[in-house]
């Protein structure tokens, strides 16, 4: 199958946030399964230049019809650690590109508007047509719209468009000159509610809710946050659409990169190990205390990795650090705030912390020290707020690192309570699970988990060990993503 994917992140050269990962990780399941791939980015100024190999001109002549005249653009290939990318560079002043940034402009909309555009324009006409486009997030959901109002038209009516929701809480909004821009024009027929305007501003349009109505097939990116997605505010107002479109909705777990989070191959951990033989993690803890000054006792480390934002639950991020030492552990962050707030917060409780023996907090982010905190640490925290899927707690499985999480969203797909989960035997159980964003709660589920590590250290190793047996790679997402694809091609 040839599978063409459009987004505006692929890791490592382009990202931002978990995107960036899954274009990348789900482009290549999908190639070493036999497939052709192939990725279409924004050619940004701030992209990380030095992970493409053999970058050069594949098409420089593309004009891009915009606004009833046309912006010449050119498009330039290369490799990104073996996935073949192609990046789209305007010769525009409106230099949608060249912002020393991906995201956060004021006309954000009208940027991947054009973005979306010039992908389709570029396909059309160099005459590559393949089974499936599969696009992402709210800054492609044009696609879906264009593919099928003007390039179906124009010799793409073959194919097939998969649309993958990873956040639902940015949609894309714009208003007629969106329609004016890319050719669409009928304000009057775009600004119907079963086409693409806002469900609670009629003088918007919504790109999320139009790559929804017209995409072959929509995804989010576990089954839980397909679920919650339609029966609770974390569809962000789109809920009546996904259930209009029900027959076509549905949730795909991501996968996580072993050969990246993989402690039998890390190259960032002194000591690598397998679940076979588990008691060498404990030269990972050694390491990690030694590096972060910590007290070399005999306590367990509850850690947390990830963004410091309301999302990630910070307040009960907080009260983690305080319970774990009320309980005789030690605690490891490393996060960065998204908020000026949270972040002096969180550096006033580093100086107030600063020379406590049983606590580090490391505020930003550092790729080395997070693989030798998943290594090292004995329990991770993710107490979310929502978590469309969740990688943190995906790859502290891996590491044997005893995931303890808020039931919401992917976390819910992927750990499972040892105490009470009746859906599974306790030999196939891997964590804890709590539910109430109360301190109570989080509370509850740390301290069986600190209390086992402490009064069963035989059955907490066979926790972790339990959980490190899962497969939690692009293995069965990339199954479940072919299986969409053939779906759609046959059903039309």
């Amino acid at each position: 199958m040839y599978i063409v994917q459009i987004a505006s992140e692929c890791a490592p050269v382009i990202k931002a946030g978990g995107l960036g990962d899954v274009v990348y990780g789900l482009s290549r399941e999908l190639e070493g399964r036999g497939n052709c791939v192939e990725i279409i980015l924004p050619m940004y100024d701030c992209m990380r230049y030095d992970h493409i190999w053999g970058l050069h001109d594949a098409y420089k002549d593309l004009w891009v019809p915009w606004y009833g005249a046309a912006i010449h653009c050119s498009v330039y290939c290369g490799w990104v650690h073996g996935r073949l990318c192609f990046f789209i560079q305007p010769h525009s002043e409106d230099n949608f590109f060249n912002r020393g940034c991906y995201y956060g402009c004021d006309d954000d909309n009208m940027r991947f508007a054009f973005f979306s555009k010039a992908a389709l324009e570029f396909l059309n006409q160099s005459n590559k047509r393949p089974d499936i486009i599969h696009c992402h997030d709210w800054q492609t959901g044009l696609i879906p719209v264009l593919l099928a109002e003007i390039y179906k038209y124009n010799g793409m009516e073959y194919q097939r468009v998969c649309y993958t929701i990873h956040n639902f809480k940015h949609q894309g909004i714009g208003g007629g000159e969106t329609l004016a821009a890319t050719g669409l024009n009928r304000e009057a027929y775009y600004f119907q509610y079963d086409k693409l305007r806002d469900d609670f501003n009629p003088f918007a349009l919504n790109y999320m809710k139009g790559g929804i109505v017209y995409a072959n097939a929509v995804t989010t990116v576990s089954p839980n946050h397909a679920e919650e997605a339609r029966y609770t505010e974390v569809g962000c107002g789109l809920g009546h659409t996904l259930h209009l479109h029900q027959d076509k909705f549905t949730g795909v777990l991501n996968g996580i990169d072993y050969d990246f989070w993989n402690p039998e191959i890390d190259r960032y951990i002194p000591t690598n190990y397998t679940y076979e033989d588990f008691e060498q993690k404990i030269y990972n803890k050694k390491a990690l205390r030694e590096r972060l000054l910590l007290d070399a006792a005999d306590k367990p480390i509850v850690a947390y990795i990830g963004r410091l934002d309301n999302q990630k639950g910070v307040h009960l991020v907080h009260h983690a650090i305080y319970h774990a030492l009320s309980k005789g552990a030690q605690f490891v962050l490393l996060g960065s705030a998204t908020e000026a707030a949270i972040n002096t917060h969180f550096h006033h409780e580093k100086e107030f912390l600063n020379n406590n023996p049983d606590v580090h907090l490391e505020l930003g982010f550092n790729e080395e020290l997070s693989h030798l905190i998943y290594a090292g640490a004995d329990m991770i925290v993710v107490p979310s707020n929502y978590e469309p899927c969740g990688l943190t707690q995906m790859i502290g499985l891996k590491y044997g690192t005893v995931p303890i999480v808020r039931g919401v969203g992917g976390l819910v797909n992927t750990v499972f309570d040892r105490d009470y989960d009746q859906n599974l035997p306790p030999e196939k159980r891997n964590g804890y699970v709590f539910y109430d964003t109360d301190n109570y709660a989080l509370e509850s589920a740390m301290n069986r988990a600190i209390d086992l590590w402490y009064e069963s250290p035989d059955e907490f190793q066979q926790l972790a060990i339990q959980g490190m047996k899962y497969d939690y790679s692009w293995n069965i997402p990339g199954a479940e993503y072919l299986k969409i694809y053939e779906w759609i091609r046959h059903r039309g």
